[in-house]
């Protein structure tokens, strides 16, 4: 594959110049689905459009000019210095909503503007300096490592003119890249402007796929990184291994707080699981919870959970109840307690006859069968 086939598949165009229909229904990082696209835009008129640029990167821009644009289009917008090139994502009465659920003000003068639809040669230049990215990045880390800098320079995005390069980069610590910036602005004569990004937005801008089989959050759709913990996973009753709960980041997973809520709402009313259940055959220490089916389970030994016994919930409670009264129960379930509670689950292949297909009819009576159904043939 050439380099020109390179960028035209990473930005998405065919070889007029045009964004392809494949890029226009959205398969690109961060998308959003423009549900409105039906309806007339002279009512969902907006004079604000979201651009999007290399990887997860967007901005907002002011329509000065009023120019009627649609997502896919590739427009030059307003850059310090110069200009950029991106992607129309979204224009419309959607990109209102955009503009409230990141907390921007409509009239905000931070808002830069919308110069006009990108020309050829806008595109070309673009094309170019996407061409020089990869080099940038490989040549940077040489540089980085020859002036023994504690840093990993992850990623570059050029300007769409070319006269600055943006390098995100990882440190642990604080680094002094003065003297990296004037290396890297000999070394490239381009403007350079150094970004510290975390190991979720590194993730996010490489992308990949996570061990669900799917694309990873952070390139597909989320926007904002939320903290994990290890409680996290715990009030989930997860086993805590760390290969299986980090991601490709090497942080926890952020899906580890997609479902935390309903695992805290479940549990609001049960009892403290530290809690000794005492019986007169001796104490017995709570061992794991199935939590969406109100059960607790209890063994002899703290450490051991090689022999547990299933109890509800509600006989937990009031196991500690009477405890607290100073009795003893003779046995964790009562009658009634284990006829609710026993296994749902049957084995067909044990409760099934394995010789029902056995039976074969006589032949006669198939005979027999058949003229009656066939009278006319002898």
């Amino acid at each position: 594959m050439t380099g020109q086939q390179k960028i035209l598949i990473f930005v998405g165009m065919t070889e007029r110049g045009h964004i392809s229909e494949h890029t226009r229904c959205g398969c690109s990082k961060l998308t959003n689905y423009d549900w409105l696209k039906d309806i007339p835009r002279a009512w969902q008129y907006s004079d604000i459009i979201e651009v999007r640029f290399k990887n997860t990167r967007k901005n907002f821009y002011r329509n000065v000019n009023d120019i009627r644009f649609k997502s896919g289009d590739v427009v030059a917008v307003e850059a310090s210095p110069g200009h950029d090139i991106g992607v129309v994502s979204l224009a419309g009465e959607l990109v209102l909503q955009q503009l409230l659920k990141y907390g921007i003000e409509r009239e905000s003068e931070d808002l830069k503007k919308v110069y006009r639809k990108a020309k050829p040669a806008d595109i070309e230049k673009w094309k170019e300096s996407i061409e020089q990215e990869h080099y940038t990045m490989i040549r940077s880390r040489q540089i980085a490592g020859d002036l023994k800098l504690d840093m990993k320079i992850g990623d570059v995005e050029y300007q769409g003119d070319c006269t600055k390069a943006i390098f995100y980069y990882i440190a642990d610590e604080r680094v002094d890249f003065r003297e990296l910036i004037k290396v890297l602005a000999d070394a490239f004569r381009v403007r350079i402007e150094m970004r510290q990004i975390g190991a979720r937005q590194e993730a996010g801008r490489i992308g990949g796929i996570g061990s669900c089989g799917r694309e990873l959050c952070c390139a597909s759709w989320m926007t904002r990184f939320v903290s994990v913990t290890t409680n996290v996973a715990r009030y989930q009753e997860v086993s805590l291994n760390p290969q299986k709960l980090a991601g490709q980041c090497g942080k926890l997973k952020c899906c580890l707080n997609y479902e935390l809520n309903s695992y805290l709402d479940a549990q609001k009313d049960f009892p403290e699981r530290n809690t000794v259940l005492e019986t007169t055959d001796g104490p017995m220490y709570h061992q794991k919870t199935d939590i969406f089916r109100n059960l607790y389970w209890y063994g002899f030994e703290r450490d051991n959970a090689s022999s547990m016994i299933p109890v509800p919930v509600e006989r937990v409670r009031e196991i500690i109840r009477l405890n607290r009264e100073g009795k003893k129960v003779k046995a964790l379930l009562e009658e009634e307690y284990g006829k609710t509670h026993k296994l749902e689950f049957q084995n067909d292949v044990v409760t099934g006859d394995l010789t029902r297909f056995d039976n074969k009819k006589p032949r006669g009576k198939r005979k027999k069968k058949q003229k009656k159904r066939n009278p006319g043939r002898s």
